[in-house]
């Protein structure tokens, strides 16, 4: 299977997206269409045919829209803001679109609006206007004012009656079918006028010039153009996240030629393995490593890591990030979308053209919606007719009340708005969330899941604690261990060697170096030999361990490897070697307690160890000693008693990681582990576990609050539209309808902007 990223034209609400995901799904050889109102793409997941893309583009054509497959890639990574126009451009240039059209539009309405409903409150009007004898006059007048209003907004009618005859009617059917109506019967009414002047009945032609309503069509007209305006403006507000990434890379970098000298280009002529040169103050161009060189650079932009890191010879740097101190060259080794930031930029757009859960209950209400308004205007019409003698007049009023005030738009703007909200708030915070799907899923997760090493502990081991025995000087047994511990390769050695070398040690020179398998290092220094390893190494060479060994003992009970070292005969002391707990852990977990939520380490490290941890940390249960299919079967039992969150870093919690409802995975985890996760957090910090979830409660608390609102505006304001509470005095005219139906949409979209002031609420102390 094959996916490729369609731009759609032609939308402007819910009916219109599921009608083209329905016409696309409809094509043979398509296994999945998804539409995004607020971008106007559509992803589709097919059998890699060519032919399959034209069939895609002909039914959709046959819809009503236009679906033009975007070049430069297949899928929608490849696709992304990395290689396309920026997402708040083309909503900029669509709200530059509209404000046009609301210009025109404002110019001949106010006007209109003045002619039509001055008599009645009293403003001045020239005397060729006023009486009835001058009815013609003022009709005609307003006939051409809305004319340009219907000329500059004539797309409403385009699409509208193009869905219509498509048997797929949309907003714009509304619309359009309401401005139609009235400018229809004010036609008729004009001549009515024209009719009774002629036949010399003056009262008669006052009455038809009272019943036009050329200001009604215009009103509907303009009022929607200016929802549609602050629509786009709230639009673009939404996509300001994946902006501000697109804005973090930089657009040259300083090539360094053959000869030495510089050179600067485009940030698109990098290759890999070319050599780069970045100063003081400038941004990292792309992803590499130092090959010359040191500087200080700022990863906050991505990592939140708010320290400078120093970076010398060997050292991996990222794209976008900022050298803050010193010169160094780098060669680049991911260049283009293939760097750290491309593909956060390509997690972020990919998440929020994807379709929560929660989003198809507005699909199949907006697959009917339409449909059911156009019956209920027809039945509304013919109701007042009935009730009101014949009236036209009145039930012309409440029919295209009913139809413009009924509103997919805002149940159509719902949950995608504050999709792309919430998960643009979460990548700048550090957490990337792949799927609208995993945001929704992660709001009621009961269990979170933590892997041990890398997850809640550093995942390199480090010297923890320094023992001598009785008259014996540290500075001797780091010198030994430095020596031992300098010829192995095992991760603790490492662990050892980096403590001494920054205690400014010396190592002794070994000989006869081996390793004795389940014990430890042997070798010979200055004629004696030296030992370094575990207590069974010690009691087989006859060394006592004296006060050490209770030492040892309480700090292996803490989950640390405590290893002695012995020279001649004597023993110099032990040092203590152990993966720490991240300072954060312990916040995260009680953060997540307080939050209801159940924490479990899940680890293939065995019992004390684990419980010496659990111990630190605080976790609910402990589960030690599992393999990584172990893992896989534990989420599988968990997942009976309510959602499953696995955070984890490894290879062996990939099959974890895509078994539970969420999986998380570390940032500085493996490539395995992020691509098997259905979130990231960049930061490598468990707070952002508790985060994460906290932004998914909020984005659904969001998406509830913009369906309830858009279903409760169409279940009153319909109803009232319709004149239910006409014997109470209460009517609404078409322009007063058509205001509030474009509040509805920019109330739903403002709603969701609202999430780009979210932060985190910790109940304790971070740190």
């Amino acid at each position: 299977m094959a996916t490729q990223r369609f731009d759609v034209t032609g939308m402007t609400c819910a009916a219109c997206s599921a009608r083209v995901e329905q016409a696309a799904s409809a094509v043979p050889g398509v296994e999945k269409a998804v539409v995004n109102l607020l971008k106007n793409s559509m992803d589709v997941t097919y059998d890699g045919n060519p032919d399959t893309l034209v069939a895609i583009g002909s039914a959709v054509d046959k819809a009503g829209y236009g679906a033009f497959p975007r070049t430069g890639g297949s899928g929608p990574s490849a696709t992304g803001p990395t290689t396309q126009t920026r997402p708040a451009n083309a909503a900029a240039q669509e709200a530059k679109t509209v404000r046009m059209r609301l210009i025109v539009s404002f110019i001949f309405c106010i006007p209109l609006f003045y002619l039509d409903m001055g008599h009645m409150w009293g403003w001045p009007l020239p005397s060729c206007f006023l009486g009835a004898e001058n009815s013609m006059t003022l009709g005609l007048t307003q006939l051409l004012l809305t004319i340009p209003i219907v000329f500059v907004n004539f797309k409403f009618f385009r699409n509208g009656f193009k869905g219509l005859a498509h048997r797929s009617p949309n907003m714009d059917t509304l619309v359009a079918l309401g401005a139609t109506a009235s400018l229809v019967y004010s036609i008729a009414q004009l001549y009515h006028v024209g009719l009774a002047l002629g036949a010399g009945d003056l009262h008669e032609a006052h009455m038809a010039a009272m019943d036009l309503y050329f200001e009604g069509a215009g009103m509907i007209l303009t009022l929607i153009t200016l929802g549609k305006y602050f629509e786009a403006r709230s639009k673009g507000r939404t996509t300001d996240a994946i902006s501000a990434l697109v804005d973090l890379a930089p657009k040259t970098a300083t090539l360094v030629l053959d000869d030495g000298s510089e050179q600067e280009i485009p940030i698109e002529n990098v290759k890999p393995g070319d050599i780069l040169a970045v100063r003081a103050g400038q941004g990292v161009p792309v992803d590499g490593v130092v090959v010359e060189g040191y500087g200080v650079v700022d990863e906050s932009a991505l990592t939140g890591e708010s320290v400078p890191i120093d970076k010398q010879v060997g050292a991996a740097v990222t794209g976008a990030t900022v050298n803050t101190a010193g010169y160094f060259k780098m060669r680049a080794v991911h260049v283009g979308n293939d760097t750290a930031l491309a593909r956060i930029i390509a997690l972020v757009d990919d998440a929020t053209s994807t379709k929560a859960p929660i989003e198809r209950l507005a699909d199949r209400i907006s697959s009917v919606f339409v449909p059911a308004v156009i019956g209920i205007a027809v039945v509304v019409f013919v109701v007042w007719l009935a009730i009101s003698g014949m009236d036209v007049s009145k039930a012309v009023v409440h029919g295209i009340a009913v139809l413009v005030i009924s509103c997919p738009c805002a149940l159509g703007l719902a949950t995608p708005t504050a999709v792309m909200v919430g998960t643009g708030r979460g990548a700048a915070q550090g957490i990337l969330i792949k799927s609208a799907e995993a945001l929704e899923n992660a709001h009621d997760i009961a269990t979170v899941v933590l892997d041990k090493t890398g997850t809640i502990t550093k995942g390199a081991p480090e010297v923890t604690d320094v023992m001598v025995a009785d008259g014996i000087d540290e500075g001797d047994l780091l010198m030994l261990a430095y020596g031992l511990e300098k010829k192995s390769e095992h991760p603790l050695a490492g662990a050892i060697c980096e403590y001494a070398a920054a205690n400014d040690s010396d190592q002794l020179p070994i000989k006869d170096f081996r390793q004795v398998p389940g014990r430890g290092l042997v070798g010979t220094t200055e004629g004696a030999e030296a030992l370094g390893g575990n207590a069974a190494m010690m009691a087989d060479a006859g060394i006592v361990l004296g006060a050490l060994s209770a030492h040892a003992e309480k700090l292996a009970q803490e989950g640390k490897t405590p290893l002695f070292f012995a020279w001649g005969g004597q023993l110099l002391g032990l040092i203590a070697v152990a993966d720490q707990v991240k300072p954060t852990s312990a916040t995260a977990v009680r953060e997540l307690e307080a939050m209801g939520v159940r924490t479990i380490m899940l680890t293939g490290d065995n019992e004390r160890t684990a419980g010496a941890i659990q111990r630190q940390v605080g976790v609910d249960a402990v589960v030690a000693g599992v393999l990584p299919d172990g893992k896989d079967a534990e989420i599988r039992k968990l997942a009976e008693a309510g959602k499953v969150a696995m955070v984890g870093d490894g290879v062996n919690d990939a099959p974890a990681l895509a078994r539970a409802d969420v999986g998380i995975a570390i940032g500085a985890g493996t490539d395995v582990a992020i691509e098997s996760a259905d979130m990231v957090l960049v930061r490598n910090d468990l707070m952002d576990v508790a985060a994460a979830i906290q932004l998914s409660r909020a984005t659904m608390r969001n998406i509830k609050q913009n369906l309830f609102w858009a279903l409760f505006y169409n279940v009153i304001c319909i109803p009232v539209a319709a004149g239910v509470l006409s014997p109470f005095g209460i009517t609404l005219t078409p322009d007063i309808a058509a205001a509030a139906m474009s509040l509805s949409s920019i109330f739903v979209v403002t709603n969701a902007l609202r999430l780009r002031a979210w932060q985190p609420k910790w109940t304790t102390v971070r740190g």
